[in-house]
């Protein structure tokens, strides 16, 4: 069903831009402000000038100029092999291993790639304005594919490497494509990107905007781990999940993550109070917090932080979460539903600046 090539990246050449540590950056949804300002100043081939520029145009005027004065190089057409040694916000030392390679996009109708979040027009709108101008890929987005991996990391040096990320092509290009000919997709991370690839490819209609840089990842993968997003809530909702009292937050946290999957259950603290709330079989837990609504809401991945929040009056709420089962998020996005935002929360990021995947002959 999904169709996956080689594709022709585009890299920076190190002896031009400068070292690869201070062209590469986290996804552009992941960078506030302040840490923006950081990268910029790290290299003025940093790759958030062109992820998070100060305009679309000029984004595309440095993209032009880059490949012009050899800052980006072409390479050959290749899959590539991506693992990433990261530490977890469990404190677990994990590797993650996936595929690099051009996805062939197509509407969510025919099945092949599967949503599972809701996505909103703001961004799209930002991030189409941007391919409009660069016409090329910046990042990869990530993909999840059920099944045994269709390719084996090589055992000799990565051709890259930066901190916990590591990049190897893969010669046998015929077998890997062939291996995803009748799976699905499903969309771990970008959702906004991937919509976005598909009204820029129906703007133009050349070949080349049909396809869009991926990283594909194995629900198997021994390094794929989905972690808890929790909630917190400036203002008080106006619903309440009720809940049986606890000690405290630690201990019910520790005794949410002990129960069974059968009932949606959440931990909620405010006011000096801790309550365990359950829901009735078969729901998921993000949609049961899901009915506190969205007034005043953030999230965060750290409990303690979440807690912390309340303790200082920041927040009225905090609700702390379970992770969700990747097996529940598959299940959705087949049945044709998709989930809350934030319901899902994939570490570590990619890294942006690895490659480039241009979308002009």
């Amino acid at each position: 069903m999904a169709e996956i090539k080689p594709f022709r990246a585009l890299r920076y050449d190190e002896r031009q831009a400068g070292p690869l540590e201070d062209l590469v950056a986290p996804p552009y949804d992941v960078i506030g402000p302040e840490e923006r300002e950081r990268y910029l100043a790290k290299s003025p081939h940093n790759v958030v000038n062109l992820t998070l520029p100060e305009s679309e145009a000029e984004a595309g005027r440095l993209f032009r100029e880059w490949r012009e004065n050899k800052i980006l190089v072409a390479d050959e057409a290749d899959f590539w092999a991506l693992s990433q040694d990261y530490v977890g916000p469990d404190g677990v030392a994990r590797t993650r291993t996936g595929l690099v390679g051009s996805l062939k996009i197509e509407p969510y109708e025919t099945g092949t790639v599967l949503p599972h979040e809701r996505t909103h027009r703001g961004p799209k709108e930002g991030r189409l304005s941007l391919l409009r101008e660069v016409r090329a890929q910046l990042e990869p987005i990530f993909l999840l594919y059920e099944g045994k991996r269709p390719f084996e990391v090589p055992e000799r040096a990565p051709e890259i490497q930066v901190g916990g990320a590591r990049l190897w092509r893969l010669d046998e290009a015929t077998p890997i494509s062939e291996a995803f000919a009748d799976r699905q997709l499903l969309i771990a991370d970008g959702h906004h990107r991937y919509e976005t690839a598909l009204a820029y490819h129906e703007e133009t209609g050349t070949p080349e905007t049909g396809y869009m840089l991926v990283v594909l990842v194995a629900v198997g993968d021994p390094g794929l781990e989905i972690f808890p997003t929790h909630r917190v809530f400036s203002t008080r909702p106006v619903e309440t999940l009720g809940g049986e009292p606890r000690p405290g937050p630690e201990d019910a946290l520790a005794e949410l993550n002990a129960l069974p999957r059968d009932r949606a259950a959440v931990v909620v603290y405010g006011a000096g109070r801790t309550e365990l709330a359950l829901d009735g079989d078969g729901e998921l837990d993000v949609r049961f917090v899901d009915r506190l609504g969205q007034e005043g809401l953030t999230y965060t991945p750290d409990w303690q932080q979440a807690v912390r929040s309340v303790d200082k009056g920041d927040a009225e709420v905090a609700v702390l979460m379970r992770p969700t089962r990747i097996e529940d998020v598959f299940a959705v996005a087949k049945r044709g539903e998709t989930m809350p935002q934030k319901s899902t929360y994939f570490f570590p990021k990619l890294v942006s600046g690895l490659l480039f995947h241009p979308l002009e002959p």
